[in-house]
């Protein structure tokens, strides 16, 4: 009979011990989710320019402006951007820079999100290609 509440007692005992190892791991399974999460967000947040990416193309209107379409990509997972800083450079056919612009964005853009954007410029004379870069954006709280 002794060596039955012995056995018991021991079997209880595990028991306990074994819920109790689940439970810390669970905690500790939460908190490196949340280190993890939180990390992602201030690596979005210090490097805008590595998650945004534009595109776009130009043509020219009846008043001889140069009118930049362009697309703003948030590729970041948990950060919302917003005013975004565009430079817009101009090259001539033979690749030489005559002029550089920016213009700011004020619109957010959602992780995944594309946004499209219309800009009008008096272009250099002489300007045959235009690129976009983007230089900055402030982040969304």
């Amino acid at each position: 009979m002794k060596l039955i509440k012995t056995f018991l007692f021991v079997f209880v005992l595990f028991l306990f011990a074994c819920n109790d190892k689940a439970k810390k791991q669970d905690a500790k399974a939460e908190t490196t989710y949340e280190t993890s999460k939180m990390t992602i967000s201030e690596i979005e947040s210090k490097n805008p320019k590595k998650f945004l990416k534009v595109e776009g193309r130009d043509k020219h209107n009846l008043i001889g402006q140069t009118v930049v379409k362009g697309e703003i990509s948030n590729t970041a997972t948990v950060v919302t951007y917003k005013d975004v800083t565009i430079k817009i450079t101009f090259f001539s056919e033979t690749g030489t820079l005559l002029e550089e612009d920016e213009e700011t964005i004020y619109n957010e853009v959602k992780p995944g999100e594309t946004l499209e954007f219309k800009s009008k410029f008096y272009a250099p004379k002489g300007s045959s290609d235009v690129k976009l870069n983007v230089i900055n954006a402030k982040v969304s709280k």
